[in-house]
C-alpha cells in the first residue's frame, strides 16, 4: 500500500477571528484523527524507521512544527496510532463479549478475520511493526507484548468458561489452545499479505470447530450476534 496524502487537516482560523471553545476542540480532535490516519499508512508502507514527521505532515498538508504541536515525537505518535487501533478493535469486539458462556469470544475471533480482509491498510501495519517489535529497543515493544499477553489470557479464559460449560473438549488445554489461536491469526494475516486468495476466516473457524464438542460446534454455528445496546438517556 503506497501512502497516498490525506485531505489537509482543518487549519486554525486566522488570528483574532471568533471561535467558540467547542469549534475549537473539534477542530483540534478532528486534525488529531488526520494525522493518526495519514501516520498509520506510513508506519505501514514504510516501518517506523524510515517513516519520517516530514513526510506525514506533509501529506496532512500541515507543517512539520504543526504536527509536533499535536504529538512531541514520532514514538508518541505511533503509541496515538496503536491506541487508534485498539479501541476500534474493542469497539468492534464489545458484542461478542457480550455473549455467554466463551463461545462470543470465539465466534468474534472467526468473524475478525473475515473482517480483516477488509482492511489491508491495518493488517499491514500490525504485520511489520509487529516484526519490528522484536528488536528490544523499538518503541512498540511494549504495547505488543502487553497486547499479545492480554489477548492470550481473555481467549483462554473465555475457552476455559466455555469448557464449563461443555463446549469445549475436556482434554483442551486453555492456555495452549489461545497461544496456537493467536499464533495462527497472525500468522494468515502475514500469508495473507502475500496471497489474497486465503481465506482467512475458514481458517481459524476450523481451528475454532477442532476444539469443540459436537453440542458446541451446534452452538456455535448457531450463534447471532446480540443487538447493540440501547443508547442511554441523556
Amino acid at each position: 500500500m503506497t501512502p497516498t496524502a490525506s485531505a489537509p487537516a482543518p487549519e486554525d482560523p486566522p488570528r483574532g477571528a471568533a471561535r467558540s471553545p467547542r469549534s475549537g476542540y473539534a477542530k483540534g480532535r478532528a486534525r488529531q484523527t488526520a494525522i493518526i490516519r495519514t501516520a498509520a499508512e506510513y508506519f505501514a508502507h514504510k516501518g517506523f524507521s524510515a517513516a519520517t514527521i516530514l513526510d506525514i505532515a506533509a501529506a496532512c498538508g500541515i507543517s512539520r512544527a504543526g504536527l509536533l504541536h499535536y504529538f512531541p515525537d514520532k514514538e508518541a505518535l505511533l503509541q496515538a496510532v496503536l491506541e487508534d487501533r485498539d479501541t476500534e478493535d474493542r469497539e468492534r469486539f464489545r458484542p461478542y463479549a457480550r455473549i455467554p458462556d466463551g463461545l462470543g469470544v470465539l465466534r468474534g475471533m472467526v468473524d475478525l478475520a473475515q473482517h480483516n480482509q477488509l482492511v489491508p491498510g491495518l493488517i499491514e501495519l500490525f504485520v511489520r511493526l509487529s516484526a519490528e517489535a522484536s528488536d528490544p529497543d523499538h518503541p512498540a515493544r511494549p504495547y505488543f507484548a502487553a497486547r499479545y499477553a492480554r489477548i492470550q489470557d481473555g481467549t483462554a479464559l473465555a475457552l476455559r468458561r466455555a469448557r464449563e460449560a461443555g463446549h469445549v473438549r475436556p482434554a483442551v488445554d486453555p492456555v495452549e489452545a489461545a497461544v496456537r489461536l493467536t499464533a495462527l491469526m497472525d500468522g494468515l494475516q502475514a500469508q495473507w499479505l502475500l496471497n489474497r486468495d486465503i481465506a482467512m476466516a475458514d481458517h481459524v473457524h476450523t481451528a475454532v470447530l477442532e476444539l469443540l464438542t459436537p453440542t458446541g460446534t451446534r452452538t456455535f454455528d448457531a450463534l447471532r450476534l446480540p443487538p447493540p445496546p440501547a443508547p442511554l438517556e441523556p
